[in-house]
C-alpha cells in the first residue's frame, strides 16, 4: 500500500501465509482484518477495494491488515472453497491479538471475501469473543451460502452489481432485518465509486467512535 506497509508471514494450516499490516500515526483503537475478493478470479490482498477499506479504518486509527488467501501471491496451498480460508483467517487474527491485545476487531471483507468473513464470525461467536464490528462490500448473498451477521453490520452495495445483483442482496438482508446502504451507478468492482466506500465506512465508524463504541 505504501512504504510504511509491512509485509510479514503466519503459519497456516497449508503453510506460510503473506499478509500485510499498515498501522495509523497513534496508538491503535482496534483492529481491521480484511478478506480480499476470490482468488481463482484474480483477487489478491491488493485489490483496490481492499486497499480503499483499508485506508478508511487507517484514517478512524485502526490498524489494518490484510492476507493473501492460500496460493495468491506468496501464500502457501490451493484454494480451498472457503473452509481452509476461513482458518487461515482465524490463524492471522490470533496473531494480531497476541502482537496487539485487548484491541476490538472489526471484520471486513470484498465479495467472496464476506463469505470467508461471515464464517469466521460464527467461528468467533462460539468462542465466545464476537468482532465489535463488520463491513462487508458487495456482498456474495445468493453466489455463496453467506452467514448470517449481526444487525450492526455495514452492508455497501452497488447499484448495477453485475456479479451480485442488488435484489440478492435484499432477499439475504430482509429476513436479518439488515440496512444497505447503496451507492448509486456503481458496479461489483466500484470502478470510479471507490470514494464512497471511504466516506460510508468513515462516516459510519466516527458515528460509533463518537457514541464510546470504540
Amino acid at each position: 500500500m505504501n512504504a510504511d506497509t509491512e509485509i510479514f508471514f503466519v503459519s497456516g494450516n497449508a503453510g506460510n501465509l503473506e499478509c500485510a499490516l499498515d498501522l495509523p500515526k497513534k496508538k491503535p483503537v482496534g483492529i481491521a482484518l480484511l478478506a480480499h475478493p476470490h482468488p481463482l478470479y484474480g483477487g489478491t490482498m491488493n485489490n483496490k477495494v481492499i486497499q480503499m477499506m483499508a485506508r478508511s479504518f487507517i484514517g478512524l486509527g485502526f490498524l489494518a491488515v490484510r492476507m493473501n488467501f492460500r496460493g495468491v501471491g506468496k501464500s502457501e496451498g490451493v484454494h480451498d472453497f472457503g473452509n481452509g480460508e476461513t482458518e487461515d483467517m482465524e490463524n492471522v487474527l490470533e496473531h494480531m491479538q497476541r502482537k496487539y491485545p485487548n484491541l476490538p476487531v472489526v471484520l471486513g471483507g470484498f465479495s467472496f471475501g464476506t463469505y470467508v468473513q461471515s464464517r469466521l464470525q460464527q467461528q468467533m461467536v462460539l468462542k465466545g469473543n464476537p468482532p465489535e464490528g463488520m463491513v462487508f462490500v458487495s456482498t456474495t448473498a445468493g453466489k455463496w451460502a453467506v452467514e448470517k451477521v449481526p444487525e450492526n453490520t455495514l452492508l455497501i452495495h452497488g447499484e448495477m452489481d453485475e456479479v451480485v445483483p442488488l435484489s440478492d442482496v435484499f432477499n439475504w438482508a430482509r429476513p436479518q432485518d439488515l440496512s444497505v446502504v447503496v451507492v448509486a451507478g456503481a458496479d461489483h468492482l466500484f470502478n470510479h465509486k471507490l470514494h464512497h466506500i471511504r466516506r460510508i465506512i468513515t462516516t459510519a465508524f466516527k458515528n460509533r467512535q463518537e457514541a464510546g463504541n470504540f
